[in-house]
């Protein structure tokens, strides 16, 4: 049966990935597309691929009631508004960083603090490989952040594998196309200071270190860059496990992980051009690539990991875990399988 959906927040890009995926998604239907700053406008004034989209942006101050809102909101949005979000929808799914965090302490540490703690025992952590047990009936679904979905996906395997176990020594560097700033991103996003640059933002204390740290229990030192592409993610894991490792090891790994899951890619090598992970490759889609490398010589493994950051990183993961949520295919509303040649992602 189909379900009825919103996105509170629709004139952003996160919130203009939803209403692409949700107008040919099989199951749910558009009923409504919030926007402060462009009620009444059509989304296609916003949103140029929407123009065939005859549907205009309403307040958010009167929310219709549907089955489930999707909220692209900024930070501190959701859990000032989660009692209006939870009486117009049954289930809402946040894509903001406020219920992905589990204890109030962690907010107080990482954020500003929590005005709803009392929500975090309730939300469900969105990334369906690591959480899909939970999702089925969950009424409020948490989003993951992009760079720690990259993160999370590509050293999964080693903790599931009991390769690693939260004690090694684990360096984490992304680099992040310029959408994650989102559209306000400010002069830091605009495209001639962030033309051709390989650009450290958060050296140290990202705050998406800490959803890294609460799926595996581990110490990471992680540093995020801002390059010159528009769209993806890219983690590469520098990990220095305490027993010996072989390729075969890993390969075992990595697909008893992946190999039944329908958004994971594994590119570890062999030939051609893309022979690790790219963001390239999967722009504009759900997957994710995941790749390593072993470097006997200093005891190292090199895990690399590539999502697009609007996608699997952001509004890709929320209808995918809606999907299960619901009980719907998994992949549902999800098969695009990307371009090749494609320009900046």
């Amino acid at each position: 049966m189909t379900k009825t959906a919103s996105v509170v927040g629709a004139s952003g890009f996160t919130g203009g990935e939803l209403l692409r995926l949700i107008d040919s998604h099989p199951e749910f239907e558009l009923e409504e597309a919030t926007s402060r700053e462009y009620t009444n406008k059509t989304l296609g004034s916003v949103h140029p691929n929407l123009r065939g989209i005859d549907q205009r942006f309403s307040d958010p101050t009167d929310l219709a009631s549907v089955d489930v809102l999707f909220a692209a909101t900024p930070h501190g949005v959701s859990m000032e508004h989660i009692d209006a979000f939870q009486e117009a929808a049954d289930t809402v799914v946040d894509l903001s960083a406020d219920f992905r965090l589990e204890s109030e302490e962690q907010y107080d540490e990482w954020y500003d603090g929590h005005t709803r703690p009392e929500l975090l025992d309730e939300s469900v952590y969105a990334l369906p490989e690591r959480h899909r047990d939970e999702l089925p009936g969950a009424s409020l679904i948490a989003a993951g952040g992009c760079n720690a979905t990259a993160t999370v996906l590509g050293l999964g395997p080693l903790f599931d594998g009991g390769i690693l176990s939260g004690d090694e020594r684990i360096v984490v560097d992304v680099k992040v196309g310029s959408s994650e700033g989102g559209a306000g991103g400010g002069n830091a996003s605009s495209h001639p200071e962030r033309s051709g640059v390989v650009r450290p933002y958060a050296p140290t204390g990202h705050r998406h270190e800490a959803e890294i740290v609460q799926a595996f229990g581990c110490n990471v030192a992680f540093t995020a860059h801002a390059v010159d592409m528009v769209r993806g993610a890219s983690a590469t894991c520098h990990v220095f496990p305490e027993n010996p490792v072989s390729t075969g090891d890993l390969w075992s790994a990595f697909r008893e992980s992946y190999d039944d899951e329908p958004f994971v890619r594994l590119v570890a090598g062999g030939t051609g051009v893309y022979r690790y992970p790219e963001p390239k490759a999967v722009a504009g889609t759900n997957h994710a690539e995941v790749g390593f490398e072993l470097d006997p010589s200093n005891k190292r493994i090199v895990v690399f990991s590539a999502i697009d950051n609007m996608m699997k990183g952001s509004a890709g993961q929320a209808i995918q875990a809606a999907n299960v949520a619901f009980g719907y295919d998994e992949t549902a509303g999800l098969d695009f399988q990307g371009l090749h040649p494609v320009g900046t992602p």
